[in-house]
């Protein structure tokens, strides 16, 4: 029997290398998607049932080509952890619009194009996973996030209509907001969040029974003042 598939959208050496891990750990292959491979392709050799695909989620196109070789060489996806992130930074007098645009076609159109790949195995399964990772910014906006909160606040608005609409039919739709630093350094404490416990946190979501599922969950560390 084949095992399971997780992509991870937006790999590096915190975040989504922890997701990566976790899933791995679960028996899951894992499909490591980023813009660039050399990390993830070295990512992938530490996990073994793991494969790297070069795919920049600002291009549909691209999208579309890396999750055929995703299928391809490892099957239908079960779970999309879409982690990929980008905005620049400043207030909207210190901006283009190609700034704007940018932050916007990585959150919010990529999240649409990667969803869009993965949703008619999981509808003809009658099953699935996709978790969108936001950011503080996702609910709020700031002068200097200009260029990222509402990209972030469009993805969350995403993943609220997929909810709606996918839940019924057996697809899990949730966003994780982690609402802090994340720690540089495996077990620094204080004021971060640890990698491995966000990923902690994404496995749970898949595991929860249809009764009770989760569609916002936010996680903050314990000792930061909020």
């Amino acid at each position: 029997m084949s095992k399971p598939v997780c992509a991870v959208v937006g790999i590096g050496p915190k975040n989504g290398a922890a997701f990566a891990r976790r899933f791995s750990r679960e028996g899951y292959a894992v499909a490591l998607l980023s813009r660039t491979t050399e990390y993830a392709s070295g990512l992938a050799k530490e996990l073994g049932d793991a494969s790297a695909f070069a795919c920049d989620v600002s291009e549909p196109e691209a999208v579309g080509t890396a999750f055929a070789a995703v299928r391809a060489e490892l099957g239908p996806v079960d779970v999309l952890v879409f982690n990929a992130g980008s905005g620049s930074w400043g207030n909207i007098e210190e901006l283009s619009v190609d700034d704007f645009e940018r932050g916007w076609r990585v959150n919010a159109l990529g999240g649409f194009a990667a969803s869009k790949q993965v949703l008619p195995d999981m509808l003809a399964k009658g099953s699935g996973t996709i978790l969108f990772i936001g950011a503080t910014a996702s609910l709020r906006g700031k002068p200097f996030t200009t260029g990222f909160a509402p990209a972030k606040a469009a993805q969350r608005s995403l993943a609220q209509a997929m909810a709606r609409h996918l839940g019924p039919r057996g697809i899990h739709v949730s966003l994780m907001i982690p609402d802090g630093g994340i720690a540089p350094n495996e077990g620094e404490e204080i004021k971060t969040l640890e990698p491995d416990a966000i990923a902690d946190a994404a496995w749970y979501l898949t595991t929860q029974d249809p009764s009770a599922w989760t569609f916002e969950l936010e996680l903050r560390p314990h000792a930061e003042n909020w």
